[in-house]
């Protein structure tokens, strides 16, 4: 999952990309709402976390034109704001959530699970493709009743490639989703980590589940599906 911060205080700015990073996100980091608003209209990201008083655009400006242009990608947003009407301006221009500062990481954390399962076409925690089971709270992946072990960015390819079973995914879109602005888009880095995932999951004695989709890309499916 990639994920758009937009925050003006760099500290703040570090410690959400940090504890984000930390979880296996894919981040991105925005200084200002200008900044926000272009890389939210140029990527495809999965979620938006956008601090509301920023320099340029705001993190509720930013939001409204996103919406307005039909891009439904969900939103949290921060606020050193308490009050009532804050908050309403802030959900009437489309925000999916609303934290206000300080805040815990471990409660934005839940946010953005929250914010990201109510997108998907069954709100659960668990995935599951044949025998393979990924827990997205626990982060732990299970095959057979096996664990597997996975690092960071192992466990949100996997997440995406479950998540479009049993349909393909593109090696673009993996890119867009599992890595940040700053991929080298001059490697095979998605073949190398297609492979590493096959060793863990494909294991001998095991039918295989990742297929490679000869002119599109990889798909996570049992085999004749």
């Amino acid at each position: 999952m990639r994920i758009l911060v937009a925050e003006d205080e760099s500290k703040v700015a570090a410690h959400v990309r940090r504890g984000l990073e930390e979880v296996g996100y894919a981040v991105d980091v925005a200084a200002d709402g200008t900044e926000a608003l272009w890389l939210a209209e140029n990527n495809a990201y999965d979620a938006l976390v956008l601090d509301v008083m920023m320099p340029g655009l705001d993190g509720v400006s930013v939001l409204r034109q996103l919406r307005h242009q039909g891009r439904h990608v969900p939103a949290i947003l921060l606020t050193a704001r308490h009050e009532l009407e804050d908050r309403v301006r802030g959900l009437d221009a489309g925000a999916d959530d609303y934290l206000a500062k300080p805040f815990s990481m471990i409660e934005l954390l839940a946010r953005l699970r929250a914010v990201l399962r109510r997108q998907r076409p069954e709100p659960v925690d668990r995935l599951r493709v044949a025998d393979l089971e990924l827990d997205l709270r626990a982060r732990t992946a299970h095959r057979g009743g096996d664990a597997i072990a996975l690092t960071n960015r192992e466990f949100a390819l996997l997440e995406l490639l479950m998540l479009s079973s049993p349909k393909p995914v593109s090696k673009t879109a993996i890119v867009e989703h599992v890595w940040d602005q700053h991929f080298d888009s001059g490697t095979n880095i998605v073949n190398v980590y297609v492979k590493y995932l096959r060793e863990k999951i494909d294991r001998p004695g095991c039918a295989p589940l990742i297929q490679t989709v000869r002119g599109v890309g990889f798909a996570l499916r049992e085999p004749g599906a």
